[in-house]
């Protein structure tokens, strides 16, 4: 049985963009795929607002967040940390044996400008990390404030990852001064999990050249190289890049600015069901994501119940609530593809269930 996702992550896939899937694969070294890698390249460069290459990694998102690390780390590295997600980045900068200092701060608030110059003004540090948009807990930080700080501390580089904000709302990568912009294919995208994208500075790709112990198949180098040539460094995965090439289409013909309309205009239908039921959001309304909501379960709502019914009456899921905050929240995502008509609906279904599970 098919269900729909409106889950934070896969979200549901189009019928347009399974079948660019469906396109033949052609040889990694050809011309053909040189062909289709530099097709998709202006429309990631305009939005991502960037001049930069913007590459393809056959890889979750996690791939070229710890390849980050790897290839920017010299000193010590600053894990802003507010959720699952950003709170993770810290034990993955650990692991790669990187000195790291976690900058933690609860789930559900956003990161503190202030407290980020306070930790870099030590001085310790070449590397900063966060998550625009934390995911678990439906949280936005001010990330035009974080890289105004990050403008008075030049040795440092940023690593910003924007898997569920990206085409959401506006970031303008080389107007921030962002160093790494990443994103993953599952979540604002719309398409199936398996590929990143992500664009690094100039800045970036020097730092890079410094390290030795960067390996291979996240080598920001790597991909520079064989950027230039209009391919990747390993065996991509083709059908995702058909798929994205599809996407980008359709984000073109929508327009971008209508995009990010369509995604606050979705998002605030969520708010207002959340308000009208006597529920209540997770982060301050100020920083609450504008590609899902992280609803507290302050009515005491039988989650798990809500859901297997969802999906068995009305063939759709939300989320139950991430990590610590499994049964104590529950999400539900508006991005990617979701129209006034698909939100409109699940929430008159949550309406119909809800008396039940209260």
């Amino acid at each position: 049985m098919s269900y729909k996702l409106f889950i934070p992550g896969p979200i549901d896939i189009s019928d347009k963009t399974y079948e660019a899937m469906k396109t033949p694969v052609v040889g990694h070294r050809s011309q053909d795929f040189v062909d289709l890698y530099n097709a998709v390249q202006p429309a990631l460069q305009e939005l991502m607002f960037t001049k930069d290459p913007v590459f393809l990694s056959t890889s979750s998102a996690w791939g070229v967040m710890e390849g980050a690390i790897r290839n920017l780390t010299q000193k010590k590295v600053l894990n802003c940390m507010n959720g699952a997600f950003s709170d993770k980045w810290y034990d993955v900068a650990t692991r790669c044996g990187k000195e790291a200092t976690a900058l933690q701060f609860e789930w559900g608030t956003p990161i503190d400008p202030e407290a980020v110059r306070k930790e870099l003004s030590s001085g310790e540090y070449d590397t900063i990390t966060m998550v625009h948009n934390e995911t678990s807990t439906g949280t936005m930080s001010d990330l035009p404030a974080i890289m105004k700080v990050l403008q008075e501390f030049p040795d440092v580089i940023s690593v910003v990852d924007s898997v569920s904000s990206f085409t959401v709302v506006p970031i303008k990568k080389d107007e921030l001064g962002i160093d790494v912009l990443l994103s993953g294919s599952q979540k604002a995208l719309a398409l199936p999990p398996g590929m990143a994208v992500f664009s690094p500075s100039k800045r970036a790709f020097a730092r890079a050249e410094k390290l030795k112990d960067r390996g291979y198949y996240f080598d920001f180098l790597e991909f520079l190289k064989n950027h230039e040539k209009g391919m990747t460094p390993s065996t991509p995965v083709i059908p995702l890049i058909n798929a994205l090439k599809s996407k980008l289409e359709d984000i073109q013909a929508e327009g971008i600015q209508a995009r990010y309309e369509r995604h606050a205009k979705l998002n605030h239908l969520v708010h207002t069901w959340v308000e009208n039921n006597g529920f209540e959001l997770l982060p301050e309304k100020q920083y609450a994501s504008k590609s899902l909501t992280c609803v507290k379960n302050n009515r005491n709502l039988e989650i798990a119940g809500l859901n297997k019914a969802l999906k068995e009456r009305f063939h759709c899921v939300i989320d139950g609530g991430y990590g610590k905050l499994k049964g104590k929240t529950f999400r539900i995502s508006n991005m990617g593809d979701e129209t006034e008509e698909t939100i409109s609906e699940l929430l008159q279904n949550l309406d119909t269930l809800l008396p039940e599970f209260l």
